[in-house]
């Protein structure tokens, strides 16, 4: 099993298993907040689903192992690749079929990073934490359990609504060229296949990223009193 580390196929293998596991989280979590549009009692109740129970720690710490695996390969990849390159790096740049996020994975990849960042500390520090030590209430006075409130107080600052969509739109980048280049990696990489597996990405990604951005502008109108 030396060759998932030592070699490049084998780095890229972990960075597509981990990268799928990714993808099929965001299709739950997305699916999860739409159903704060729809109820808040709904959404809140999964919310104490997913709270400080075994399996949903158990999850949380899992999710965290992937991330890590996931970022910490493509910063491996992308090293030895600018390494490789050397003077052809700007050749590699340029050259013609390679889509921008394909060449700017490792850019996407940080903002993907930074806005997971800004979001643990929105949502997890608030929630899942707050339980873990004990407490019933986080910093806001909302109980832990009370995603509901969470989201409602933070898509009403128009200035976190772009933060958000900016995280998101890097994301739909990253997965467009992330689950072609994760397909391909496994083993579908036939000519017959290479339009529909760049089809099935968009529309995932696209899928995705719509799914959030919904919860975003819908708050933020109904903070404006439109809903």
């Amino acid at each position: 099993m030396s060759f998932l580390w030592k070699s490049s196929i084998g780095r890229k293998l972990i960075m597509s298993i981990t990268g799928t596991a990714l993808v099929l989280f965001l299709l739950f979590h997305m699916a999860m907040n739409l159903a704060a549009v729809f109820s808040a009692e709904a959404y809140n109740w999964i919310c104490a689903l997913l709270g400080a129970n075994w399996y949903a720690l158990l999850g949380t710490m899992g999710l965290g192992a992937l991330v890590g695996i996931h970022f910490i390969y493509a910063f491996w990849l992308s090293w030895q690749n600018f390494r490789a390159r050397g003077m052809q790096r700007y050749a590699q740049k340029k050259s013609p079929g390679v889509s921008w996020a394909s060449r700017n994975m490792l850019v996407l990849g940080i903002i993907v990073c930074c806005g997971l960042l800004v979001h643990l500390f929105n949502f997890w520090a608030k929630m899942q934490l707050v339980e873990v030590l004990g407490h019933h209430e986080n910093s806001l006075g909302f109980a832990a359990v009370d995603g509901y409130s969470l989201i409602e107080r933070l898509f009403s600052n128009p200035l976190y609504c772009v933060v958000y969509l900016v995280w998101f739109a890097a994301l739909w980048f990253h997965m467009t060229h992330g689950i072609w280049s994760a397909i391909q990696t496994i083993g579908w990489n036939n000519e017959a296949w290479k339009g529909r597996i760049k089809a099935i990405s968009h529309i995932l990604a696209t899928l995705i990223f719509l799914g959030f951005a919904t919860v975003v502008v819908f708050f933020y109108l109904k903070s404006l009193g439109l809903f």
